[in-house]
């Protein structure tokens, strides 16, 4: 009872510290004006399933999640959003000073695409074929096919070609891919060929070699801020450690959090290669490992007091049944689901990246800006 009682108040004191961040920034902006601008004009998102805003609703796929009970803490309910909450984007665009949350594409229009569109797709991955398994989705690839649609808007609404490339390079870009090409690919040797065909190392080469590419698009199409998310561990996910187990020794499936290391490091290093070629441009490697504490179950991150199990009942792609009650005490799980993590996980996850990462590229570019 002693320790359960330290992990209620270490969650609380933790999410009121960061909550206090959160209230503060945007009281900054109230108090200035509404039409004060945020820190970034506009703000772009690629990534999966922790970023979806609702882009995977009408796709034919298990991957969508616009039911009870996920969004049950989100002001507008159900939105696509695979969480119970807001999610770790939508707190950094509060963050940022946005005064809505940044849409989806399946939705964006209108002069509205000028502060920033979010592409997120779940079980999308840098690899076109990952997640296919559960029906369709929008790959990296595809997202950025998405963005080049937003980027022709843009330019139609500000006159020309010239005025969009300005406006794009003062936009801040959330890169977060490469989750799913293990989860939803390496690791399914019954869906996809990959695990037998490249050892980690060999397969985090392969992946690399097509994200830097990717990201190259991203540089060409006026992108010139852009945080490139690692992954975090997967191997400590509910699913992970009930599909593979753990075998005794730990409470997180270890080759799993092992095989994405190799992924990490190559991205870090990428990260510094194209800082030191771009020099027009700033490109940040936010370490997801080390956002919060370790999920490694042999500490509790943040002070959660279960981090084995999801908020709701699951079905058996670990989503939640639709209209089954979920867990009342939500603040005191790091999951949602058996994936996601819930909005209070994600609420110390923003508050750290924003504060340690992203003010540093905020600020850097509001000094080149002057």
């Amino acid at each position: 009872m002693a320790s359960g009682m330290k992990y209620i108040w270490w969650v609380v004191v933790t999410i009121m510290g960061l909550s206090i961040v959160v209230s503060s920034t945007m009281q900054e902006w109230d108090e200035v004006g509404e039409d004060h601008p945020p820190q970034v004009p506009c703000f772009f998102i690629f990534g999966d399933s922790l970023a979806d805003s609702g882009n995977n609703n009408l796709l034919i796929t298990l991957a969508k999640v616009n039911y009870q009970p996920y969004g049950i803490d989100f002001p507008h309910g159900p939105t696509g959003r695979f969480c119970n909450g807001r999610t770790t984007v939508d707190i950094i665009a509060e963050l940022l000073g946005f005064d809505n949350y940044i849409p989806p594409f399946a939705t964006a229009n209108g002069s509205e695409i000028l502060r920033g569109v979010n592409y997120a797709s779940g079980s999308a991955g840098i690899l076109k074929e990952t997640g296919k398994h559960l029906g369709d989705c929008i790959s990296f690839g595809r997202q950025l096919k998405n963005h080049w649609i937003t980027v022709s808007r843009i330019s139609d609404i500000l006159g020309d070609k010239n005025s969009a490339k300005k406006h794009l390079n003062k936009c801040l870009y959330w890169v977060e891919m490469g989750n799913n090409d293990y989860i939803n690919n390496y690791f399914m040797p019954q869906h996809y060929p990959t695990s037998l065909l490249f050892t980690p190392e060999q397969y985090a080469d392969f992946l690399i070699q097509k994200y830097s590419r990717q990201i190259l698009k991203l540089y060409k199409f006026g992108a010139r801020k852009l945080a490139l998310i690692g992954l975090g561990q997967i191997g400590c996910t509910p699913n992970a450690m009930s599909t593979h187990g753990t075998n005794g020794s730990i409470a997180c499936v270890e080759n799993m959090n092992n095989a994405v290391t190799f992924l990490n490091a190559k991205l870090k290093s990428l990260v510094d290669d194209f800082n030191t070629n771009f020099t027009d441009a700033e490109f940040i490697y936010v370490d997801a490992h080390t956002t919060t504490e370790s999920q490694n179950h042999n500490s509790v991150p943040a002070g959660f007091e279960v981090l084995t199990s999801g908020c709701c009942p699951v079905n058996e792609i670990g989503q939640c049944i639709p209209s089954q009650t979920p867990c009342k005490n939500r603040a005191l799980y790091y999951f949602w689901d058996s994936f996601h993590p819930s909005e209070a996980a994600n609420l110390i996850t923003a508050g750290s990246i924003y504060i340690k990462y992203l003010t540093q590229l905020v600020g850097s570019f509001n000094k080149s800006s002057i």
